[in-house]
C-alpha cells in the first residue's frame, strides 16, 4: 500500500506560513490524487485541499492563502501555507486516493498519514 508521511507542522504567529510536506512510499504520487485534510479539537475532519494529475482544489476557508503542488521526481506533496490565521490550528493529514476525483469526504480517501500539528498563535 501507499505509506505517506507529513512534516513540517509547528507554531507560528498569525500572519506568518509554513510549509507542509508528503513523502509517499509506493505507488508514485503521480498515480493518485493527493490532498490535505485538517482537524482541529472538538471538530470534524474538513478538506484543505487537492490536487489530480490536471487540477487543483481548494476550500473556501484557504483559497487565497494556500497552495498545493507536487514534485512527482520526489514523490512528495507539499502544502504553502501563507498569512495563517488562529482558525488554521489544527492536525494537518496528508491523503491518497486511487481515483481520478478530488473528494471533499474522508471516508473516500484510501491512505492517511499520521498528521503534523499546525498552531497559529495570536
Amino acid at each position: 500500500q501507499v505509506q505517506l508521511v507529513e512534516s513540517g507542522g509547528g507554531l507560528v504567529q498569525t500572519g506568518g506560513s509554513l510549509r507542509l510536506s508528503c513523502s509517499s512510499a509506493g505507488r508514485a504520487a503521480s498515480s493518485y490524487t493527493m490532498g490535505w485534510f485538517r482537524q482541529a479539537p472538538g471538530k470534524e475532519r474538513e478538506f484543505v485541499a487537492a490536487t489530480t494529475w490536471s487540477s487543483v482544489y481548494y476550500a473556501d476557508s484557504v483559497q487565497g492563502r494556500f497552495t498545493i503542488s507536487r514534485d512527482n521526481a520526489k514523490n512528495t506533496v507539499y502544502l504553502e501555507m501563507n498569512r495563517l490565521k488562529p482558525e488554521d490550528t489544527a492536525v494537518y493529514y496528508c491523503a491518497a486516493v486511487r481515483a481520478s476525483y478530488a473528494y471533499t469526504t474522508p471516508s473516500r480517501w484510501d491512505y492517511w498519514g499520521q498528521g503534523t500539528q499546525v498552531t497559529v498563535s495570536s
